[in-house]
């Protein structure tokens, strides 16, 4: 009988810098632990906590949260399962929305809901500070300065140790760090997705990370493309949109969620994956769609 070979590391993929924080560059994304529309408790909580404890098991040394994930649910499933948290995790949750229901999310990013939030995240997180905490997105009915400016003093207070943004434009981040130090920008990006590529330049020159959400876009020649290069090199085709975010830049750092072990274990294998450059030219012609298979 074969012996059965561990799933590559997620330190194969390299390291990026969240302002002075190392971290791998493929993480794990925490919002698909919830139920169905990202609310309330998932249909199995024990796969849950299984999925969060074998990431680090695989070396994901950065989980992405919020706490209008259930809401709440995911922070405290993440406690559940890794706290006392070892050495070198860093948990980044956000705040800026406000749930009422399955699939429903409302903005709210004043500075008193923020606060709020943050605490919130502390006590469900189980931790004194939090390492990276995101603007989740900018509230069109609250001055963005007052946003950022709440985070901004909450940092100086000792509850958040970094800062960064999320949904937002480089309007937005240039902005921002007129007011504190933006250690990573959360966009929607993938091969077949590169509307914020402009904003990941800036990143890149500035060394702030990428960390992209929907990386796999749904139109049918995007997946065409996929599975080419996939068969080709024996992945599947979200190791290979993965393989292809983490050979675009070194600023990036995909955050693939699920609440699936085998899931999990196939993203991260992704880490080990060398695309070749002609592969990752032809991927990278392939037409912009938005859209996500899997966060």
């Amino acid at each position: 009988m074969a012996q059965k070979t561990e799933t590559p590391l997620a330190a194969a993929a390299g390291t990026v810098l969240l302002g002075d924080i190392p971290v791998h560059r493929i993480g794990y994304g925490a919002m698909r632990l919830t139920g169905k529309g990202i609310w309330g408790p998932p249909a199995d909580r024990n796969a849950a906590l299984a999925t969060l404890r074998r990431a680090v098991e695989l070396g994901v040394n950065f989980i992405d949260t919020a706490d209008s994930y259930g809401p709440g649910i995911s922070e405290s499933l993440i406690a559940e399962a890794l706290s006392p948290y070892p050495r070198g995790l860093v948990i980044a949750t956000k705040g800026g929305w406000e749930r009422v229901g399955p699939g429903q999310w409302i903005h709210n990013a004043s500075p008193k809901h923020l606060q709020e939030a943050v605490e919130g995240s502390l006590q469900r997180l189980r931790l004194d500070h939090i390492d990276v905490y995101y603007l989740h997105v900018p509230d069109m009915a609250v001055s963005f300065d007052a946003s950022v400016g709440a985070l901004a003093q909450m940092r100086e207070q000792g509850k958040i140790r970094h800062v960064a943004l999320s949904n937002v434009t480089l309007e937005h981040l240039q902005r921002a760090q007129k007011i504190v130090p933006i250690v990573a920008v959360q966009n929607r990006y993938g091969f077949a997705d590169r509307e914020w590529d402009y904003l990941l330049n800036y990143c890149e020159q500035h060394g702030i990370a990428f960390v992209p959400w929907a990386p796999l876009g749904q139109n049918r020649q995007a997946n065409d493309a996929l599975q080419q290069v996939a068969n080709k090199l024996g992945a599947s085709p979200l190791q290979v949109a993965l393989a292809w975010l983490l050979h675009r830049s070194p600023v990036m750092a995909p955050i693939p969620g699920t609440s699936s072990v085998a899931h999990l274990e196939e993203n991260v294998a992704a880490a080990s994956l060398k695309l070749p450059d002609d592969d990752f030219k032809t991927l990278s012609q392939v037409t912009s769609a938005p859209a996500n298979l899997r966060d």
